[in-house]
């Protein structure tokens, strides 16, 4: 197991090594799909029985994620 930010760990033999919450099988992909379709930081907290910790360390994860992209525009 790598911790990849703090609350955040990958490990290969973990949902097929994507990022999820420490000592969870929540992927972090998870956590965002349902933020992006509305669902509030407290109802995904509720609903996976995560702290709010979890929720925003997980948008910190997506957050330092996206900046480290090159954003290449397709015309």
């Amino acid at each position: 197991m790598k911790q990849l930010a703090p609350r955040i760990t990958v490990d290969e033999k973990v949902c097929f090594g994507k990022p999820v919450i420490e000592g969870t099988r929540i992927t972090v992909e998870v956590v965002l799909g349902h933020l992006a379709a509305g669902t509030s930081v407290d109802d995904v907290a509720r609903d996976y029985d995560l702290r709010r910790e979890d929720i925003l360390a997980c948008l910190a994860y997506a957050a330092r994620t996206v900046a480290a992209d090159q954003i290449r525009a397709v015309s």
